[in-house]
């Protein structure tokens, strides 16, 4: 028996739960963070069977949310909504679209199961700090389904795993969603799974999307150890799409910072310290190509007008050149709450509709050369660094944890 090398992660095909329907269209969902109650009361009125009737639960009996959602996964499948294949495999899953510079994309990575690694173990890495959650939510809904609904999206450092995924799989199903085709294959042939497998293991996968959900895998996967005594079951892999680390596999964009509990005068006092403002007037989507060609970051104001941050001469020497570390660095010390908003139309619909924000920061998004140095050096990056696009759709595959 060939040992494989400790320093990797695992990654193994396994026998996944789909939709039998040919027509999934009203059947998928984004993934459960991005969704607000409108969207999931939209999709839930969509098709019974949609998926958010089992990821995202809502109030039934109290805490029986997510029993109830147990119950309706099991029913499923007892009812040939859902298909168990009959063997292990990988799911190729492509997503082909237009980016914003009008340039025709495919990313290309492959579901199946990652390992759980304890927390600085190496291996699976995280690329981000990330923000406490308190909600207990997803650990509730893994004890009641005993399922993997939605994977995390890893990063392989592994060069040359794109040129694995390009030949066609067996076609399962694709469809078209705000002008992103989501389409899924999937792959049985033994010596293409135990090649892909091998690539992965190869280097390690960087957490891109889904620190939260690899989290609580790890707390489950815990749970189950203690429970049985063994660290040799279905928990101690989570469901994972992995695409290779390049920057034609990636789109990535910035999230914005939205600042509250400070005023305007010490919040601009605080940032002069290190930039020099200059007054643009209103700011728009446009604005973000202005700034990647300037270098600047952009202070912006409820009234949707804004100012210039330009970087002055040291002010941020020894500091890494991210623009979020940048403003972590600018307001060390000054007492504000910071959040995060993506998307600049969103940024400007949201600071109008909230009295409570004092200001935003536009930032520029991270390279894909930064994204790899940072994992490479074994460093984090600020939290709500990057934003990668488009969403995985949730209900492609789902993962059974026995």
């Amino acid at each position: 028996m060939t040992c494989q090398p400790v320093a990797v992660p695992r990654f193994e095909p396994f026998a996944a739960l789909r939709y039998a329907a040919a027509d999934i269209d009203d059947l998928i969902a984004p993934p459960y963070d991005v969704l607000s109650d409108s969207d999931v009361d939209e999709l839930a009125g969509r098709h019974e069977q949609n998926i958010v009737h089992v990821d995202v639960p809502r109030e039934r009996d109290g805490d029986g949310r997510y029993e109830a959602a147990a119950a309706v996964l099991r029913q499923w499948v007892d009812d040939g909504v859902l298909a168990r294949d009959p063997e292990p495999s990988f799911t190729l899953y492509r997503m082909r679209f237009t980016d914003d510079l009008g340039r025709d994309r495919e990313i290309v990575g492959v579901l199946g199961a990652l390992e759980v690694v304890d927390a600085g173990a190496g291996r699976v890495l995280p690329h981000e700090r990330t923000t406490p959650k308190a909600t207990t939510d997803r650990l509730d809904l893994t004890r009641a389904t005993r399922a993997n609904l939605s994977p995390i999206w890893g990063l392989s450092l592994a060069e040359g795993l794109t040129s694995l995924l390009t030949e066609p799989g067996e076609p399962i199903a694709s469809v078209t969603v705000d002008d992103v085709t989501h389409s899924v294959e999937r792959v049985t042939d033994e010596a293409r799974v135990q090649a892909i497998s091998a690539m992965v293991w190869s280097d390690d996968v960087l957490i891109a999307d889904g620190h939260h959900r690899y989290s609580i895998s790890r707390t489950y996967r815990d749970e189950v150890r203690e429970a049985t005594g063994s660290d040799d079951t279905s928990a101690e892999l989570t469901l994972a799409f992995v695409s290779e680390l390049v920057a034609e596999q990636l789109s990535v964009a910035a999230i914005h910072r939205v600042y509250r509990d400070i005023s305007r005068v010490d919040l601009m006092a605080a940032l002069s310290k290190h930039f020099e403002l200059w007054q643009i007037g209103p700011v728009g989507p446009q604005t973000l190509a202005e700034m990647d060609e300037r270098g600047y970051l952009c202070l912006v104001y409820p009234d949707g007008t804004g100012d210039w941050l330009m970087p002055r001469d040291g002010a941020f020497e020894g500091v890494r050149a991210l623009d979020g570390a940048w403003l972590e660095h600018s307001l060390d010390g000054v007492k504000h709450t910071v959040g995060y908003q993506h998307g600049v139309d969103e940024l400007l619909e949201s600071m109008q509709a909230d009295p409570t924000i004092t200001a935003a920061v536009m930032i520029r998004p991270v390279s894909v050369a930064e994204i790899e140095r940072t994992a490479r050096e074994g460093l984090l990056m600020p939290p709500k660094s990057t934003f990668f696009t488009p969403k995985l759709r949730t209900g492609l595959v789902i993962r059974e944890l026995s």
